[in-house]
């Protein structure tokens, strides 16, 4: 029963998650952590930097951890082959369609009005994790924020857009500065 769960959760993610993975956030949230409880929202935060480390797209490493950690091997298989499922067969019929059709006005306008709804979703995500990582309990106040974990998100910034970091050495950064800021 659990491994249909997985597969019915993550076919969902993966047909309804348009954008790529940061837009799919809110789809493994509401699955997961939501109306499965697999996860709790710290766990799901933790999960979305380890998708984030590790390569391939962030849906699929998200389905993978999250099977695994249900039902083991079996699991992860089963809950990654419900998420990139619905993309195989999507973008086949895709591209044959759009090879087909690329010239058409209306298609192109259809393609153009989507963005708006990718970008909204991939800011509701980033938002969400914002809230968990500065507040851990997605309460806002001021009592109760992290400061140090402020004071690496605004280097990190700084140094991806300011000096054009490489985001992989501007990660271990990050997680060296949250060991010495836990050491004193």
């Amino acid at each position: 029963m659990i491994y249909l769960q997985l597969f019915w959760s993550f076919i969902q993610i993966g047909m309804f998650s348009f954008g790529g993975g940061y837009a799919a956030m809110p789809l493994i949230q509401g699955q997961v952590v939501n109306t499965h409880e697999w996860l709790t929202m710290t766990e799901f935060t933790d999960l979305i930097t380890i998708s984030q480390m590790t390569p391939g797209p962030i849906a699929v490493n998200s389905a993978t951890f999250v099977g695994m950690k249900i039902a083991g091997i079996p699991g992860a298989v089963v809950a990654t082959l419900g998420c990139i499922l619905p993309s195989c067969i999507i973008v086949t019929i895709l591209a044959k369609l759009y090879l087909k059709y690329r010239n058409l006005d209306t298609l192109q306008g259809i393609l153009y009005s989507l963005r708006p709804a990718v970008v909204s979703m991939i800011a509701s995500a980033g938002v969400l994790i914002l809230v968990t990582a500065f507040w851990g309990s997605g309460i806002i106040n001021i009592d109760g924020i992290k400061w140090d974990m402020v004071l690496i998100f605004a280097i990190s910034v700084v140094l991806l857009r300011k000096t054009k970091w490489n985001p992989v050495f501007v990660m271990i950064l990050a997680g060296v500065l949250k060991v010495l800021v836990a050491l004193i």
